[in-house]
């Protein structure tokens, strides 16, 4: 859930290729509008990659996957190396992809992600500001992190507290979350991108309720 910083993708890209490597853009998680402000992950760093590798979402619970190349690499690819796949490009899988992007561009969930993300990250960081142990609100549009600390001032990660919030949004208010980085204690808050400003504040009052108690 770390935005990179401003200038890291580029200066990271233009080293990879002086060293002869290509540079592979995995949008699993940030691709297909879930950021809100491109449509790609890559697009908020202005850099173009070799390769983009897509999945899960693309098909909306489908099993279906994606990789996008140039014809240059996608030709040395096929000269190269032999490539099986038992499923791979059916035509039930292919008209779940076609349909999600479809209800992607005719709902608007670009501009969801957007403008809900953005009301979420606001009010996220207003339940900061009375609880001690959310240590940073960060992300982009419906992908962000809720780091859980310790306290403000020292900041150690509590990966015993996230877990704890976790269960207790499951149990008492049937919001189903996850735990993810390193140390463990970031929650990662990565919902449907139809997720609504209504969704938005009841995650934010389940948390409070949460945290108070």
């Amino acid at each position: 859930m770390i935005h990179l910083p401003r200038g890291y993708l580029p200066a990271v890209y233009k080293s990879v290729r002086e060293a002869g490597g290509v540079c592979i853009a995995d949008e699993a998680e940030s691709g297909l509008g879930r950021l809100g402000e491109e449509f790609w992950g890559f697009q908020t760093h202005g850099v173009v990659p070799d390769i983009v590798t897509l999945g899960e979402s693309m098909g909306n619970g489908h099993p279906v996957g994606a990789v996008v190349t140039t014809n240059e690499i996608a030709d040395k690819f096929a000269k190269g190396s032999s490539y099986f796949n038992t499923y791979g490009g059916n035509p039930v899988s292919m008209a779940i992809a076609k349909s999600v992007l479809e209800v992607l561009e005719e709902e608007k969930l670009q501009e969801n992600a957007r403008a809900v993300g953005a009301f979420l990250t606001q009010t996220l960081r207003q339940l900061q500001e009375r609880h001690c142990v959310i240590g940073d609100v960060r992300g982009l549009g419906l992908c962000v992190g809720l780091e859980i600390v310790s306290d403000a001032g020292s900041r150690d990660p509590a990966p015993d507290k996230a877990r704890d919030i976790v269960a207790k949004l499951l149990k008492e208010h049937r919001i189903v979350a996850k735990v993810d980085d390193a140390c463990g204690n970031v929650i990662k808050v990565k919902p449907p991108m139809c997720f609504s400003k209504e969704n938005a504040q009841e995650l934010v009052s389940a948390l409070d309720e949460i945290l108070v108690g």
